[in-house]
């Protein structure tokens, strides 16, 4: 089976708080880097043992946060969104995977959660709302391919599981931060929202590893085994992008239609070029 694994680097055990491990200039970055190869390296030794024949890792963290030198080398790694959705995920592949997930922007008890950048209220598909796992298992599902593992904060897992039941999930940390409401954290701006949710109990990044290889092997071996991981998709798509308000300003609504097919309305352009951020 061949396997695309996206990864990103807030959902990683470990990882405390954007300002200190996300970015490029923060004094845990590197660190940061090296817990979540680990942790893809746990995930690939989980799916090589279930039966795994080929592995690509999409590094998809913002500035990049996969340390080549670390990574097992029995796979290929890719970095680049110029070519967009959904970053040379094709028919050829028969499942995608997660790791270091988190979870959408608006979600409670989460930790880092975020949809892109931190100035999103929300992004949904036909009104459902979806984050980064979401919008890429949608464009997964219009290729039929499977989506059948993620690990990252317990938000994320749980949010991956309302989205593709029977997805296998490990959860290696959990947040705080009470939500407020139905989504939380709507009424702040970017800077205030990005402060908001860094609370989080993280799982030893040793333990989080052995737990991620189990959670891999048994996902991959399911899927030859079970039929699980796809989302029913009904066209036509509309896509709604909602970015929080700035200086007194309302909340901006991004509003797209295409007929036919999710992948290309994610990739539909933004009014507004904040919708273009990612982390």
């Amino acid at each position: 089976m061949r396997v695309y694994l996206m990864t990103d680097l807030e959902g990683v055990a470990g990882v405390l708080n954007f300002s200190d491990w996300c970015l490029p200039e923060s004094r845990y970055y590197e660190l940061a880097k090296e817990l979540l190869t680990r942790e893809v390296n746990a995930a690939i030794e989980g799916f090589l043992a279930g039966g795994a024949t080929r592995i690509l890792v999409a590094d998809g963290h913002g500035a990049g946060a996969i340390h080549p030198a670390l990574l097992d080398p029995r796979v290929e790694l890719m970095r680049g969104f110029d070519m967009g959705w959904p970053f040379l995920l094709d028919e050829g592949f028969d499942v995608v995977a997660w790791v270091g997930q988190h979870a959408k922007a608006g979600a409670g008890y989460a930790h880092l959660a975020h949809t892109q950048w931190f100035n999103w209220i929300d992004l949904s598909i036909n009104g459902v709302s979806i984050g980064e796992f979401g919008q890429l298992a949608m464009c997964a599902s219009e290729l039929g391919v499977r989506a059948i593992f993620l690990s990252g904060d317990q938000a994320g897992c749980a949010e991956a599981q309302q989205l593709v039941p029977g997805i296998e999930t490990v959860s290696v940390k959990r947040g705080t931060t009470p939500g407020a409401g139905p989504r939380a954290g709507d009424e702040l701006d970017t800077a205030a929202y990005m402060a908001r949710n860094i609370g989080a109990v993280h799982v030893h990044p040793e333990m989080a590893r052995q737990m991620i290889r189990a959670g891999a092997e048994r996902a991959i071996r399911r899927a030859r085994q079970e039929n699980f991981g796809l989302i029913p998709l009904n066209p036509p798509f509309e896509r709604v992008a909602v970015f929080r308000g700035e200086a007194g300003r309302p909340p901006r609504v991004d509003r797209r239609l295409h007929p036919s097919s999710v992948i290309a309305a994610m990739n539909l352009p933004y009014s507004e070029q904040d919708g273009l951020n990612k982390a």
